[in-house]
């Protein structure tokens, strides 16, 4: 089945980035809500007088004060009906959902804490950080009862493109696909790794598709994550084997069974890596659980960062580790250690594993059999459940 590549938005396309449309949107009604601003420092102290503007190594907080924190004080919290806007520093985790300290540091240096002064006394909280924070501010959102959204990896593109975008447009297009994918048994992935190729096999149970459509509407206690725009499972089980790429661009061959990885097979790059994460999965097992299965469902630039490329549509990830905040069971308690019960996720896509193909992700459901990805494209299949036949060429 050949594919015409559908003709991807650029930046340009996108409307200007309006902070009073997405705070209304992904949390309407807004009105009468107190707001805050959370970020993650290596040094809290940063915090102090908003020192951490001087430091050229943390764009990202540096966008929560401009863009978010100035943007509120500065007229917009009265004009949308809602106050606040402070912001507090906690000191950056070092891994993606790891559970934040409940110590923090407020502009003038004083150090407070999370759950008596923000949990408890805001309704709104958006944390912009280093890391993403999306499970626990998920468990602490449903403990305290205040909404909010994870933005981690903030970026110029991010804001230009992912956060400018209508969410309620965005919701619609995720809850075709979510139709399009729901209730499957399984999916078949074929990996394609130079002259190899591999299979992975994840099970889901017929259970019913989340997304993840960003928007928090209505008063019950959640957290979006943003850029949003994905269908979600938690696998029930997986096997086979799948090439992972590693930050530092160490590529391995993942061996999977009874629903989570076992060892991992060097190939390239850095084999001290590979052997580090092998102990790891020995001393503590259920860092390997396949927590996620999940596909991009928007038309997106590629921004660099994980949290916007998982979202564009033709690309899927898998993601091993913590998945309570999906609705999974694996929660921080089961992990041997605490710095280990990270959610980790595994993205495949042409800009950030050009060396490792998708060549077809297929969905079997009742017995019958969708190819729903193909060499990072969506399926014919995929493009007539959410309408994009006639945004591409005709095929050839």
């Amino acid at each position: 089945m050949k594919l015409t590549p559908i003709a991807r938005r650029a930046i340009e396309d996108f409307p200007n980035f309006d902070l009073e449309k997405l705070l209304g949107t992904v949390f309407e009604p807004i009105q009468g809500c107190r707001v805050a601003i959370l970020i993650d420092l290596a040094d809290t102290s940063q915090m102090y007088n908003y020192s951490f503007l001087k430091d050229p190594d943390l764009p990202i907080q540096k966008k929560a004060y401009e863009v978010f924190h100035q943007g509120l004080k500065q007229g917009l919290a009265e004009k949308i009906g809602v106050t606040g806007g402070e912001m507090f520093a906690y000191c950056e985790t070092g891994g993606s959902n790891l559970d934040l300290p409940d110590e923090a540091v407020d502009v003038n240096g004083d150090i407070i804490s999370l759950e008596k002064s923000v949990y408890t006394k805001y309704d709104l909280i958006l944390c912009i950080s280093t890391f993403s924070a999306t499970a626990p501010l998920t468990a602490s959102a449903k403990k305290f009862g205040f909404r909010g959204a994870t933005l981690h990896g903030l970026n110029d593109t991010i804001l230009a493109t992912g956060l400018a975008v209508d969410y309620r447009e965005v919701s619609i297009e995720a809850e075709k696909m979510r139709l399009a994918l729901t209730k499957a048994d399984y999916f078949e992935i074929d990996f394609e790794l130079g002259n190899n190729n591999y299979q992975l096999t994840i099970q889901c149970g017929g259970q019913e598709a989340q997304k993840s459509h960003g928007l928090c509407l209505g008063k019950t206690p959640d957290i979006a994550n943003l850029p949003a725009g994905e269908v979600y499972f938690v696998p029930t089980g997986a096997s086979g084997k799948f090439p992972m790429k590693f930050d530092d661009g160490t590529v391995a061959i993942m061996d999977v069974a009874d629903g989570r990885i076992h060892t991992a097979t060097f190939v390239t790059g850095d084999a001290t890596l590979v052997d580090a994460f092998n102990h790891k999965l020995k001393i503590d097992p259920v860092t390997g659980e396949i927590g996620e299965l999940g596909f991009g469902t928007q038309d997106l630039p590629v921004s660099g960062r994980d949290i916007q490329d998982e979202k564009v549509i033709g690309t899927l990830h898998v993601a091993t580790g913590r998945s309570d905040h999906l609705g999974g069971h694996l929660t921080p308690d089961l992990f041997a250690e605490k710095l280990h019960a990270t959610h980790d996720d595994i993205l495949f896509s042409p800009s950030k594993t050009p060396e490792i193909s998708v060549k077809q992700a297929r969905m079997v459901r009742g017995g019958s059999t969708e190819v729903v990805i193909q060499d990072f494209e969506p399926s014919n299949y995929l493009r007539d459940a959410i309408g994009l036949r006639d945004a591409v060429e005709e095929l050839s």
